[in-house]
């Protein structure tokens, strides 16, 4: 950027959005005749070049230096002779002091936009005295994303009405929206989600805000019933009312009178009354989110709407879906977990061509399931918890699915179909009824990161190329298309007159949680699943043989369950490059040997189980070992610690105490040495001069 400082005419100077570095040069900020500044969303460090004595162009009205990985300190005292001044815009500049406190100044200029996410805030911001009150015209503000403390700052609600976008989230504010005197007929944008706010919402909140086109009040402490008010607000497309304490039914008219509502969020509450209060004809055009509420009864007949997502998990839903429930070709993403939910699943859900997630995780549906397998282009489908039956591979489309879960039924037939899943991640199969024998085809399977097929009737050996497959970590954000997102429709398109604000809303579905057994107990992982776990888990079912030395190539993998099987001959020495498991349980097999020394190596492993096989030897007692009680090895009666005179197992897991010969080694060993110190000693008395002398005294 040299030869700035010759550009003594220059009025505006537009270099936001590229990769410039270094510092900011200090003959930008004093070009005599510079009105509007934009250095936003680059790479630029270290402080702002602008102090107390600072003389800049009187005429400067912009400053946009938002997006980069500015430092130091900026003090709004530094601007106070400057009247023209209408825009400011520092956001996420995290390591960015900034200073706004009034010490007997008041500034010249009165800023429309006024834009300090995510930035190092004065906390002082919104408490007395402070900046805001001698701003009157504000129109775009964001103090988001600061930790900011005090009550709620409803004296910007003023008589003047001037706020068009004001966003508060992400602070640490308490109080409510009371008291709001004055009608904001210009507010557009009110975003005050993940603060303490408590309280009601305004009865006549539609009338406040009568323009409002993106409500956003998450994650408060907010209470009471949901304002039917809300419903007179013509031009809202986003209402997030999720993570309250909402109590009530929710007024049917949001579900059916609100012809721009985009978005409709009332998740995590305790809202209740008959699910969609019995509407069919819904007007919510993209998403619809209830779950983790008390609604109750079926879902309306003839349901229709244009929407994309409905999510309505976690409620207390039952009886039976109808059949016009599959007639939504916009849908494509649909959660009914977590229900009470009856009956089969209708052949028409083959009809939903858009559907890419689909979970109906934990209620009563039986049955076989229908063949879907040419029109379903599924990415994710849970169908655990269920009493479904058949063979289920006919269902969905093996070439789109990435994440499948269909433990805890009833299907049965063997494994042969998922050779074809090239391209699954998370293969959840377990406590069903599935047999037959594991294929080498398994090993087809590259982008694994989990698969349990634990508690069937599987029988044979494990392939030994299973070794082969990589369980490499995944990025949390290659999961995030499970279930679609919106926030399109609000970031540089929907809403237009925010485009330079960066609003964005991200909608997509947290997956509720995959559960997997590992160190013993089953856990539930949740949306960073795939970050914080991989493994195998094989137990419970009929697998003999060897367990396979190449298995010992897993180097990246977390769990791994061999337990209650037939596996015959030792532990393979290679597990000791398993150098990042947490969980090995081996227990309740057929194996024999010792324990190999070298899995002293694993820094990593917290459980460690070979209870009830046939091992002898000694108890490793170093590195993690030396962690572990006797229940990881008990029913092994030839196990002993050899670091005390403990000897080897006894059934109930306590050392007992037996003649060292139990063990072959030492036994030759102790022979040896006997033979060795008896032979010497005779040599020592016959032939030596004093062992004579001593023999004679005696």
């Amino acid at each position: 950027m040299a030869g700035l400082e010759n550009l003594r005419n220059l009025r505006e100077l537009h270099l936001g959005s590229n990769r410039l570095n270094g510092s900011l040069p200090a003959s930008v900020f004093a070009l005599p005749c510079l009105e509007y500044l934009d250095l936003s969303e680059n790479l630029f460090e270290g402080h702002i070049p602008i102090n107390s004595s600072w003389k800049c162009s009187s005429l400067l009205q912009t400053i946009r230096l938002s997006k980069n990985k500015l430092g130091g300190k900026f003090d709004f005292f530094w601007l106070r002779n400057y009247t023209d001044l209408k825009q400011i815009d520092l956001s996420r500049n995290t390591d960015l002091v900034v200073l706004v406190k009034m010490h007997g100044w008041a500034p010249k200029f009165q800023l429309r936009t006024l834009m300090l996410s995510s930035c190092n805030l004065d906390k002082s911001m919104i408490t007395e005295p402070h900046f805001l009150h001698t701003q009157h015209r504000l129109q775009f503000l964001d103090l988001s994303n600061n930790n900011l403390r005090g009550s709620m700052p409803n004296f910007l609600f003023t008589n003047e009405a001037t706020l068009v976008y004001l966003d508060l989230s992400n602070n640490s504010l308490v109080g409510s929206l009371y008291p709001i005197w004055q009608n904001q007929t210009n507010l557009r944008l009110l975003n005050i989600a993940l603060n303490r706010i408590e309280g009601q919402l305004l009865a006549n909140i539609g009338s406040m805000f009568p323009e409002l086109m993106i409500l956003n009040v998450s994650h408060n402490n907010i209470s009471g019933v949901v304002p039917s008010s809300l419903c007179n607000i013509g031009s809202i497309e986003l209402m997030d009312l999720s993570n309250n304490k909402f109590t009530g039914e929710v007024p049917s008219c949001l579900f059916t009178d609100c012809s721009a509502l985009m978005i409709l969020k009332l998740s995590n509450n305790n809202l209740g009354g008959v699910i969609l209060d019995g509407a069919s004809n819904l007007s919510v055009v993209a998403a619809i989110y209830l779950d983790n509420n008390k609604f109750e009864g079926t879902l309306p007949r003839n349901l229709s709407g244009k929407f994309q997502i409905m999510d309505l998990h976690d409620n207390n839903m039952s009886g039976a879906l109808d059949i016009s429930l599959w007639n939504l070709p916009s849908l494509e993403a649909l959660s009914l977990a977590k229900n009470s939910l009856t009956g089969d699943i209708h052949p028409e859900i083959c009809k939903l061509t858009s559907l890419r997630l689909l979970d109906l995780s934990d209620n009563y549906f039986l049955g076989l399931i229908p063949h879907c397998s040419s029109t379903l282009p599924l990415e994710f489908l849970s169908l655990s918890g269920n009493s479904l039956s058949g063979s289920p591979n006919a269902f969905f489309n093996s070439s789109f699915i990435r994440a499948l879960d269909l433990s805890r039924n009833q299907f049965t037939g063997n494994l042969e179909w998922i050779q074809y899943l090239s391209g699954i991640d998370l293969l959840l199969l377990g406590r069903n009824k599935f047999e037959g024998q594991i294929s080498s085809n398994l090993c087809r399977l590259q982008y694994l990161s989990i698969i349990d097929i634990s508690h069937n009737r599987l029988s044979g050996s494990v392939p030994w190329c299973i070794g082969g497959i990589p369980f490499e970590d995944h990025e949390l954000e290659a999961y995030t298309f499970y279930w679609p997102r919106t926030s399109g429709y609000f970031f540089g398109g929907g809403f237009g007159m925010f485009d330079d604000m960066d609003f964005s809303y991200n909608s997509h579905y947290d997956l509720q949680g995959f559960t997997f057994t590992t160190k013993g107990n089953p856990y539930t992982y949740g949306h960073n699943f795939f970050m914080s776990m991989s493994g195998i888990d094989l137990s419970a079912n009929m697998l003999s043989g060897e367990i396979p030395m190449e298995m010992g190539n897993l180097s990246r993998i977390k769990s791994l369950n061999l337990s209650n099987n037939f596996f015959t001959g030792s532990i393979p020495a290679t597990f000791a490059n398993l150098s990042e498991i947490e969980s090995l349980d081996l227990s309740e097999n057929r194996l024999s040997g010792s324990v190999p020394w070298q899995l002293t190596r694993l820094s990593s492993l917290a459980v460690f189980s070979v209870a009830y096989n046939n091992l002898s030897g000694c108890l490793p007692a170093s590195g993690q070992f030396s962690t572990f009680d006797m229940d990881s090895y008990k029913g092994n009666n030839n196990l002993r610690s050899c670091t005390s005179s403990s000897g080897p197992m006894a059934p109930n897991g306590v050392a007992g105490s037996v003649a060292v010969d139990s063990d072959p080694i030492l036994y030759v060993v102790s022979a040896v040495s006997f033979v060795l110190a008896f032979w010497a000693t005779v040599a020592f008395v016959f032939c030596h001069a004093l062992g004579r002398r001593v023999i004679l005294k005696l």
